[in-house]
């Protein structure tokens, strides 16, 4: 399902066109980005504007933050914010089910998610200490609650998230909060994931896909751009325009790579 189904940019009157975000090269052409499919790549070089755009357009849906600062907050994404309320959003459903993430902010989840499970264990612990010579119903009934939320949040968030490959634990993140009909918004999920796991990250978008979820997702990865019946958008042109998976600079020089690395290194 194409819940977002189209993201337009419409700047208040007085803002000064020489200052970013507004000199980003899609903004400044007043881009009008059609979502027609349920997956969406953003391609692009470097500083092409994906993640700017990505950011923006989670913070003008309102989309909870996994693993970072909620975006509305965040002291270092001004521009974010100043070009989020200039996007104008056209739904097909609204839904308030998904999240936005960049890759780089997932390992600070999982050191936050890591100190919660210990600090809900230490109280589970004091509280078995305080009602050690009460009777059994007493001390179920002031553990239980304690106990259940430490086994929620064990399920919730795959187990121990820490204990595992950086990967791993990635993968198990989206196993976990994938859910039907959500919105998905992440930034440069292959940073964490081996070739093998990003094919596991098409095979759970896949399924997902099934169940009326949509995902807009910045990427480099030719793995995951080969998704069949996903939309390229090319952020290296002003507006962003469609691009085939065979076209696309990412596919083209890593192909011609391992074709003749011996072309690339000699000149290392």
């Amino acid at each position: 399902m194409i819940q977002l189904r189209q993201v337009a940019i419409r700047p208040p009157a007085g803002i000064d066109d020489q200052a970013f975000p507004w000199t980003v090269p899609f903004v400044a052409a007043r881009s009008v980005v059609e979502l027609t499919t349920p997956v969406t790549f953003l391609v692009g070089e470097n500083g092409s504007g994906k993640s700017t755009w990505l950011e923006s357009v989670a913070y003008a849906a309102e989309m909870i933050v996994a693993g970072g600062d909620d975006l509305a907050s965040d002291v270092t994404l001004g521009h974010v914010r100043a070009l989020g309320d200039a996007l104008r959003l056209t739904w097909g459903k609204r839904t308030r089910k998904g999240f936005f993430l960049r890759a780089e902010d997932y390992f600070g989840y999982v050191q936050r998610m890591a100190a919660l499970k210990v600090s809900l264990q230490q109280d589970l612990d004091d509280t078995e200490r305080a009602f050690r010579t009460k009777g059994r119903y007493s001390r179920d009934l002031a553990t239980g609650p304690q106990r259940a939320e430490v086994e929620a949040t064990f399920r919730r968030y795959g187990g121990s998230l820490d204990a595992r490959s950086h990967g791993e634990s990635f993968l198990s993140f989206f196993e976990t909060r994938f859910v039907p009909g959500g919105l998905y918004l992440i930034d440069e999920p292959e940073a964490a994931l081996s070739p093998l796991r990003q094919l596991s990250l098409l095979r759970l978008i896949r399924e997902k896909l099934a169940q009326d979820a949509q995902f807009i997702i910045a990427t480099h990865s030719p793995i995951l751009l080969a998704l069949p019946g996903a939309t390229l958008l090319n952020f290296d042109v002003a507006p962003p325009a469609p691009i085939a998976w065979e076209e696309t600079e990412h596919v083209r020089l890593t192909r011609d790579f391992l074709n003749r690395p011996d072309l690339f290194l000699k000149h290392l």
